[in-house]
């Protein structure tokens, strides 16, 4: 897993074996898929692919596959006693000159949303989050349905409000709140139902795409899921500009915190109809990717 990317010298160079054959095989037919980053849609949606083989029973035909993040750090070094290491950065020619103004996203203000409101937000935009936001993931939303099902009262109003699937990082030194990236969203679907029926929640922002279930959910109660960029947790951390704990406090980084947040950045990824971007996105990637020629011998 913490073997370099290094795709495109095999590419310049050409296989020396089968294995690097397969390689490239399966480097250019997953890229013609259209998933693209995020689920999104694009060109690439692996950076590299490696294959490992060793002697088996020719019976067995065994086969491992292991998905990787593209933010593994691959950093490789060796501590001699002299001082600390110096890493070279890598150069920003390797990736496309993008210019890109968030500032231009809809701003919104948590405090003073009303349900009608996100009903004009439309699937991609960007959404500049200011205000109130609350937090709570697996630990949290388990405790919630079950208070639910006996009839306890929560602690904490969620009808109108946004939470947050994510467990953020204790704060040091001066820092409000330590890296607070978002949590995989699907792993709430199975809540998702039961917390918008009865508490009246309006809205979620979390990682990656929702079930059918929980686009159905969403659908149904006119509610919208917003995406935050995984994998930027420090990032995402300088948009919240104070935090306190609200419920749950027992479960340490899984408790429900109040976030007070200043243009944190999100994208609609499930709108109030319905339309997931993670379901548009591939497919209209897909039948662009289907025109262009690949030739995979």
């Amino acid at each position: 897993l913490m073997e370099p990317i290094d795709i495109t010298d095999l590419i310049a160079r050409g296989p020396a074996n089968r294995a690097e054959e397969l390689r490239l095989e399966l480097y250019e037919k997953v890229n013609a898929l259209g998933i693209g980053a995020q689920g999104l849609g694009g060109l690439t949606t692996v950076l590299d692919v490696k294959v490992l083989d060793y002697p088996t029973h020719a019976a067995n035909l065994p086969v491992a596959m292991i998905p990787n993040c593209a933010a593994t750090r691959h950093a490789h070094f060796v501590l001699d006693g002299s001082g600390p290491v110096a890493l070279e950065p890598p150069s920003l020619e390797d990736w496309p000159k993008l210019t890109y103004d968030a500032s231009k996203g809809r701003r919104v203000d948590l405090d003073t949303i009303k349900p009608e409101d996100v009903t004009q937000w439309q699937p991609g935009e960007t959404i500049l989050l200011n205000g109130k936001l609350l937090t709570g993931r697996d630990a949290a939303h388990k405790r919630i349905v079950e208070m639910l099902d006996r009839g306890e009262p929560l602690p904490v109003d969620l009808r109108g409000r946004f939470i947050y699937y994510v467990g953020p990082v204790d704060a040091v030194r001066d820092e409000v709140i330590g890296p607070a990236g978002p949590t995989t969203a699907t792993r709430m679907d199975k809540f998702t139902e039961q917390v918008l029926a009865q508490t009246g929640l309006l809205g979620m922002v979390g990682k990656a795409e929702r079930g059918p279930a929980a686009i159905e959910s969403i659908r149904k109660h006119r509610s919208v899921y917003l995406m935050a960029v995984g994998g930027a947790a420090y990032l995402v951390s300088k948009a919240i500009k104070a935090s306190r704990v609200v419920g749950f406090a027992d479960l340490g980084m899984e408790a429900i915190y109040e976030f007070e947040v200043k243009d944190m950045p999100v994208t609609v990824a499930v709108d109030s109809r319905g339309e997931s971007v993670h379901l548009t996105g591939p497919k209209t990637w897909a039948a662009r990717i289907g025109k262009i020629a690949v030739v995979v011998e």
